[in-house]
């Protein structure tokens, strides 16, 4: 029986192979990203290829890790990409506040002006959460998924209110340059 995406929930990825034997550099999604390997068994996104996933060590912002019949850099480098999903049911539920982030991508966003599109993405840079919002009349912009920004997730409702920073959707073209001419 396959999965359908809202089963699963992405734990990390693979962003390419290190050495010749088939180790992986993974970028791990998980709080403690260690924690990847400790709910069994991953899969790809529709549930048919299994991955017994290893860590094995770290290195520059990446775990290091061995999936059981990856056994030479080609075969690594082949996994490129793999996105590396578990099904929800194994997740403990998160905590009050904090939330999956394929529970977030595709909640509609709303501000003060109305409907500013959809979710598309939650990125990680390093400093807190931020949220790609594509779809509605400003196109594409990101946002820190901070309470102070975005104050309502209703997940079952199937939407966000945003609270947008000033200036960060000014139209840059509407603004009048100041003169810096001096009357003589």
């Amino acid at each position: 029986m396959t999965k359908t995406e809202d089963d699963l929930v992405c734990l990390g990825v693979v962003t390419g192979a290190r050495g010749l034997k088939g180790d992986l550099r993974i970028k791990s999604f998980t709080g403690t990203p260690e924690d990847i390997a400790a709910y069994g068994p991953l899969s790809d996104g529709a549930g048919e290829r299994v991955f017994d996933l290893r860590i094995t060590g770290q290195a520059k912002g990446v775990l290091i890790g061995r999936i059981d019949g990856i056994a030479d850099r080609t075969a690594a480098e082949d996994l490129k990409g793999q996105r590396l999903y578990l099904a929800r049911e194994k997740l403990p539920p998160p905590d009050e506040d904090e939330y999956y982030h394929s529970d977030l991508i595709g909640l509609r966003a709303e501000g003060a002006a109305g409907d500013l599109g959809t979710i598309k993405r939650v990125y990680d840079f390093g400093a807190g959460d931020v949220l790609e919002i594509v779809g509605g009349p400003y196109g594409s912009f990101m946002i820190p998924f901070t309470r102070a920004t975005v104050p309502v997730v209703d997940v079952p409702g199937g939407r966000v209110v945003v609270d947008l920073p000033d200036g960060l959707l000014d139209d840059p073209e509407d603004e009048t340059p100041e003169d810096d001419t001096k009357a003589t």
